[in-house]
Formats: C-alpha cells, structure tokens, sequence
C-alpha cells in the first residue's frame, strides 16, 4: 500500500511540475530560436550554392543589355 501512495504522489508530482507555467516560456523561446537558427543555416547554405550562378546570370544580363544601346 505504500508503494502505491509513494507512485500516486510521485504521480501528482509530476503533473504539477508539467502545469507549473514558471520557467515554460524560457524553454519555448529557446526551442524556436534553435528552429530559427536551423532555418536561417539551412537557407544560407542553399544561397551560397546558387549565388554565384545567379550573380553570372544577372551580370549576363545587364552586359547583353548594355551591348544593345
């Protein structure tokens, strides 16, 4: 029987430390910068492979229209 009181208040123990609000929001904000941070990596990354044929192609562009003036 005392086993059971012991894993019933360890139970509710453990829900309230899941309700407690206090210290929730810090993990939160932590948990989306690291998303955040992961995104902009990730998006930096596939820019820096297409940069310079982009730069290439806008240079070719502006070359091909100023040889037409």
């Amino acid at each position: 029987m005392r086993m059971i009181a012991k894993m019933h208040l360890a139970f509710n123990n453990a829900l309230r430390a899941v309700n407690n609000k206090k210290g929730q929001s810090l993990v939160e904000y932590l948990f989306m910068l690291g998303i955040i941070v992961v995104v902009v990596g990730l998006v930096g990354v596939a820019i820096k492979q297409f940069m310079p044929e982009l730069f290439d192609n806008i240079k070719e562009k502006i070359l091909g229209q100023a040889g037409q003036i």
